[in-house]
């Protein structure tokens, strides 16, 4: 897709379809809980006593609480939207979009897809053009270099501590997540290998009981994934995707054994790769 801040895009992409359904949902309203009235007495209702009982007390009516729309799970689709365009280069570094016409081909008001974008610009993603939309940020060689740099410089100790310490069992948890790599990976789709990259990495980090070395890692491996200026060696096809796949199940067998060279090495190829353009 090739589009501007007033140009469009083939209706037909993927990641517009995957935020089609954002728009039914920010149009509906989410009852708030609580809401129903509490039951009045009879005699409250009309007023009315007899001279054998003492008047009931009044029951105060609970104003009815006006409806809160809950936009954050729209918002949530339109971002996962906008990052599988990134990857899948659909939105491509160098240009500029703008909210109101992404948001007519999400479906949805430019609201939610504005916000979105000022998450990617937070994240680095795209850059605030004013009174045009979003430019995403050209990247090169250099700072794919440099950031799997730092992904190695956090990870391979993690994962040598990890193989010291975590029973062979825990990592056989692990070998769905390694088999969704590959299986990801020969779709030729780099949005959907992306996603389960990540989730793969996520999850052998999360053994370390780090939630905040979980959570930086992933941002880098996030930003190690976006597109480099005009292509370059960023762009991978099916094979280089489902090689780089192969690695996370040898990975595993090497955790299993305990092969700390084997790890070392397998795990600082990977890196190696996303510096010249791997997931």
């Amino acid at each position: 897709m090739r589009q501007g801040a007033q140009g469009s895009a083939d209706t037909g992409t993927p990641w517009a379809a995957t935020a089609a359904a954002a728009a039914a949902e920010s149009a509906q309203p989410v009852e708030p809980a609580g809401s129903a009235r509490v039951p009045q007495q009879a005699g409250a209702v009309r007023g009315e006593h007899t001279h054998s009982e003492p008047p009931a007390p009044a029951v105060p009516v609970l104003p009815r609480a006006r409806p809160v729309i809950q936009r954050s799970s729209v918002r949530g689709q339109i971002l996962d939207a906008l990052r599988a365009a990134l990857v899948a280069g659909d939105l491509r570094p160098g240009e500029v979009y703008s909210a109101p016409v992404l948001g007519e081909r999400f479906g949805v008001s430019a609201t939610p897809v504005r916000e979105a974008m000022q998450q990617l610009a937070l994240e680095g993603a795209v850059e605030v053009v004013p009174n045009r939309g979003f430019r995403v940020v050209e990247r090169g060689v250099r700072e794919l270099a440099e950031l799997a740099e730092v992904r190695a410089l956090i990870e391979v100790p993690v994962m040598l501590r990890l193989a010291r310490t975590v029973p062979a069992e825990r990592w056989a948890e692990m070998r769905p997540l390694a088999e969704a790599t590959v299986r990801a990976a020969s779709t030729g789709c780099r949005a959907t290998y992306a996603e389960s990259d990540r989730g793969f990495h996520r999850a052998v980090l999360s053994l370390s009981g780090n939630e905040q070395l979980v959570q930086i890692a992933e941002d880098l491996h996030r930003r190690a994934q976006w597109p480099l200026v005009g292509g370059g060696p960023g762009v991978r096809g099916r094979a280089d995707l489902v090689a780089d796949a192969h690695e996370h199940t040898a990975l595993l067998d090497a955790l299993v054994a305990r092969d700390l060279d084997v790890v070392r090495a397998l795990v600082g190829e990977h890196f190696a790769g996303a510096g010249a353009g791997s997931a």
